[in-house]
């Protein structure tokens, strides 16, 4: 998309002076190596070379990649404080669940993965991909600097691994083939595609989908083509950069899950770096956020824009659908659903909503 491009290549030019500044930030107001007597601190101080590899699932067409990761590239190696910086997108280090103990181990050294994944090591986490768990992105940020604090780090003790923060990767919504999804009824029967995974699956039900279709992501595009589903679930953003769109014509925007890339890195990789680098990896990443969540919001409309535009598709509006009736079903079932731990959870973030 071409002004989401053009917005990119503007966060590039300013990234060498916002880098500059973090770097200032992380270096000031402290004693210098020199003059500390604790030799450990000293040596711990110290900006050696390093290379950190960036693996993600999202391949090099969408947003988190051109306004996540490649900026995270740019600013860490533009900072000059010993960073290598090398990217694998399009899951070029395995799938989600089988890069993960390669970030605990601290072979990966960042990783951009979903929730969903995440609870297959760490269970309570996924309750933050459960459907219409926020409201929108403002709650789910807000929830995020406010309130995530003891999930996230029951999830650091129980794997070693920090969750330093999250991108918005876009709203999961349905797209389907001759098919307008205006309430959970327009679901039943219908062969919906949803990740093979226990959060996705139970979204699922809670949304009214009575026969989920849970084909691995290589072969999605071939289920669609072949009707053995017949619409899938993704942020538009993800869709366009599958090509789905090739084969399904509507998109009901119901927004059913604000989808958040979350961004890790292990102890095994902290252990690796100063403590300057660590700082300004840390702040990298936070700084990141808010300029990848607008160039996802322009991708997406720019999108729509050209659907909208198309008289052989068809957009239903979030207007047009029956919000509160799918919010409603998936409060009743994940009531019900979660347990222990997750409940809580599930239900601190349901309450943060107001």
């Amino acid at each position: 998309m071409s002004t989401a491009r053009s917005r990119r290549r503007g966060l590039v030019a300013a990234s060498v002076l916002a880098t500059a500044t973090l770097v200032a930030a992380c270096s000031g107001g402290g004693a210098g190596p020199e003059e500390t007597s604790d030799e450990g601190d000293a040596a711990g101080s110290e900006n050696n070379p390093v290379t950190l590899s960036v693996a993600t699932s999202q391949n090099e067409q969408t947003p988190n990649y051109y306004c996540g990761v490649e900026l995270l590239k740019e600013r860490l190696e533009t900072a000059d404080v010993g960073f290598t910086i090398e990217l694998y997108p399009s899951s070029q280090l395995g799938p989600d669940a089988d890069r993960f103990p390669q970030v605990q181990a601290g072979d990966i050294d960042i990783d951009l993965q979903g929730a969903s994944a995440l609870s297959s090591t760490f269970e309570p986490i996924g309750v933050v991909d459960a459907s219409y768990a926020f409201n929108d992105v403002e709650h789910a940020f807000q929830w995020i600097d406010e309130s995530s604090e003891g999930l996230f780090t029951n999830f650091h003790e129980a794997t070693g691994v920090t969750i330093v923060d999250g991108w918005f990767f876009g709203s999961r919504t349905f797209s389907t083939a001759d098919i307008e999804v205006t309430s959970p009824d327009d679901l039943a029967g219908v062969p919906i595609r949803f990740p093979n995974s226990p959060q996705f699956l139970a979204n699922a039900e809670a949304l009214g989908v009575t026969n989920p279709v849970s084909v691995a992501v290589e072969e999605l595009y071939t289920a669609l083509q072949q009707g053995i589903a017949v619409g899938q679930e993704n942020p538009i953003v993800a869709t366009q950069s599958s090509s789905y769109f090739e084969v399904l014509n509507t998109a009901s925007l119901n927004n059913h899950q604000v989808g958040i890339h979350w961004i890790l890195v292990s102890d095994a990789t902290y252990e690796k770096l100063s403590e300057e680098q660590a700082a300004l990896l840390d702040e990298t990443i936070r700084e990141i956020r808010p300029e990848n969540r607008t160039c996802v919001e322009e991708a997406t409309e720019e999108i729509l824009d050209e659907l909208r535009s198309d008289p052989a598709f068809t957009v239903v509006e979030t207007e047009d659908i029956d919000i509160d009736a799918f919010i409603s079903q998936s409060e009743e079932f994940f009531e019900s659903y979660f347990t222990g731990e997750s409940l809580e959870a599930y239900q601190a973030i349901r309450e943060s909503a107001g």
